[in-house]
């Protein structure tokens, strides 16, 4: 665990079970890996990728935390399974899914792990939830805030 202090921009999503339910668990285990400083309200969309599926409730966090991006992405990991999220699809149905989208002003891009998230960009059901609670926050690579990418993708 980092010294350091960093600002997280997480997406959230789920389309099977109790959708709700499995976004505010999600945001409850998220509060043990450091401190949650906003949550955006529920956004329901249509998938993404493959269309053929439930439509998803989505969500945006803000989370402070010491961890590294690699230690997050674990957690994430263990939150998902807890959550009985099953990898069988990409793009596919899912109980939960969580996303990195921002890790401070990082640009990570390693086998497994592309900060920022490499499709938060052209994508409403991510921006949508994000505007609520980072307007002004700043993409590392476009350097465009997430209101203008938004304003860019309607």
């Amino acid at each position: 665990m980092s010294e350091i202090v960093q600002e997280v921009y997480l997406g959230l999503g789920a389309n099977l079970g109790d959708r709700r339910k499995n976004i505010e668990q999600a945001v409850s285990y998220l509060e043990k890996e450091g401190t949650v400083v906003a949550v955006s309200s529920l956004h329901e969309t249509e998938p993404w990728g493959i269309t053929d599926q439930p439509l998803f409730l989505n969500a945006a966090l803000h989370l402070r935390t010491r961890l590294s991006a690699d230690e997050l992405l674990q957690r994430i990991f263990d939150i998902e399974r807890n959550l009985k999220r099953e990898r069988l699809i990409i793009n596919g149905p899912r109980t939960i899914d969580i996303d990195i989208l921002l890790y401070g002003d990082a640009i990570i891009d390693h086998p497994g792990l592309q900060v920022p998230h490499p499709g938060m960009h052209d994508r409403v059901t991510v921006l949508l939830p994000l505007i609520e609670i980072a307007s002004d926050v700043v993409h590392p690579v476009l350097q465009k805030t997430v209101a203008e990418l938004l304003e860019e993708v309607q």
